[in-house]
């Protein structure tokens, strides 16, 4: 299951013996950030991670890098940390960014908000990685 968790947890609960692997995204630590720029909060789905990995769930975090918006030291360092804690998550899948949502906004006669960023370079992906491994997190780039 591929998901950023943002539901009541007893409704993740109820799938979560069914679940082979989650793929569960993290943004923004700072829950005002977080807010700003997915119009949610953060509490749920950082609580909800919490308890899939207490309960042993197999779990491959899934972390994208948007540029300017949440690839600063602070939040990787947060973001690292956090994940550090949880028991059972070694694995982390940085997700660089793209442009290609935007052909599929336009199709939908949507406005894309991202459209002025660029993707990270490899070097930013690289320092990421490092950072994050620093935590003795295992880090992919991309899918894997």
């Amino acid at each position: 299951v591929d998901t950023c968790g943002f539901a009541p947890y007893r409704i993740i609960d109820r799938m979560r013996d069914k679940v082979d692997l989650f793929l569960y995204d993290i943004k923004i630590m700072d829950g005002r950030k977080h807010r700003k720029y997915t119009g949610a909060s953060n509490e749920q789905i950082l609580e909800n991670l919490k308890k899939l990995a207490e309960n042993g769930s197999n779990i491959v975090v899934s972390f994208p890098i948007i540029p300017g918006i949440n690839d600063d030291d602070k939040n990787v360092t947060r973001t690292a940390q956090f994940i550090h804690s949880l028991p059972n998550i070694k694995n982390v899948n940085l997700l660089p960014y793209h442009r290609a949502g935007i052909e599929k906004y336009k199709n939908l006669g949507k406005s894309y908000k991202l459209d002025k960023i660029q993707p990270p370079s490899n070097q930013k992906i690289k320092s990421i990685k490092e950072k994050m491994e620093a935590f003795g997190i295992r880090v992919g780039i991309g899918g894997g």
